[in-house]
């Protein structure tokens, strides 16, 4: 099936452009220790930072000036994707998480390299939808244009389109959300009436 049976009013993009950008100079790889270990530049006007493994918190750190920071990853399996964001404040509220990075996974020599979806790529999902309010697992408040993935799959910040439902933007996990499992955000009764819907998603 390639439409799906949505709110009729398709969903625009999420804009995050106003956060604070993700961090970069991302760079580090597993060591001989069995360890993943990476260092990031710090971002100007943030007091702290989060880095993730699919989708799960790995490290807090707090932003005393430092030029870099370093995460580990005394766990790390196989196909990972390490992502980072900065934060305005040092709760983590809503309003002050930034732009989540793109992904990085170890490449065949153990070091962390950038990876995405190739735009296009297309994927056939069955797509269930959610209501649920307060922030996602990403820290943004939950609303439409947000979806939970498997992060282990789909990096946070993959924007893919969903026929009948529009345009998602990957920012929450849920505990049934695995493998080929993608779940929308709809509100009130609409998201019980979407029901579980076979579509082909496609990465944008």
């Amino acid at each position: 099936m390639t439409g799906g049976h949505g709110p009729g009013t398709l969903v625009g993009a999420v804009d995050v452009s106003g956060r604070l950008p993700a961090p970069g100079g991302v760079s580090g790889g597993l060591g001989t220790d069995g360890k993943v270990t990476f260092t990031f530049a710090r971002v100007a006007g943030a007091v702290a930072y989060r880095a993730f493994r699919n989708g799960q918190a790995l490290q807090w750190i707090s932003d005393w000036g430092q030029p870099s920071f370093l995460v580990t990853d005394p766990s790390p399996c196989q196909n990972a994707n390490y992502q980072v964001y900065a934060m305005t404040a040092d709760n983590a509220s809503a309003s002050s998480v930034g732009q989540i990075s793109r992904s990085y996974r170890l490449n065949s020599a153990n070091q962390l390299a950038p990876y995405a979806m190739t735009p296009g790529t297309t994927l056939n999902y069955r797509v269930t939808s959610y209501n649920d309010t307060g922030q996602t697992a990403l820290g943004y408040n939950a609303g439409p244009g947000f979806c939970a993935v498997d992060a282990r799959n789909i990096p946070w910040g993959t924007r893919f389109y969903v026929p009948g439902y529009g345009h998602c933007y990957a920012a929450d996990i849920g505990s049934w959300i695995k493998d080929d499992i993608v779940d929308v955000w709809l509100p009130g009764t609409q998201a019980n009436d979407w029901g579980v819907q076979q579509l082909t998603l496609t990465v944008e």
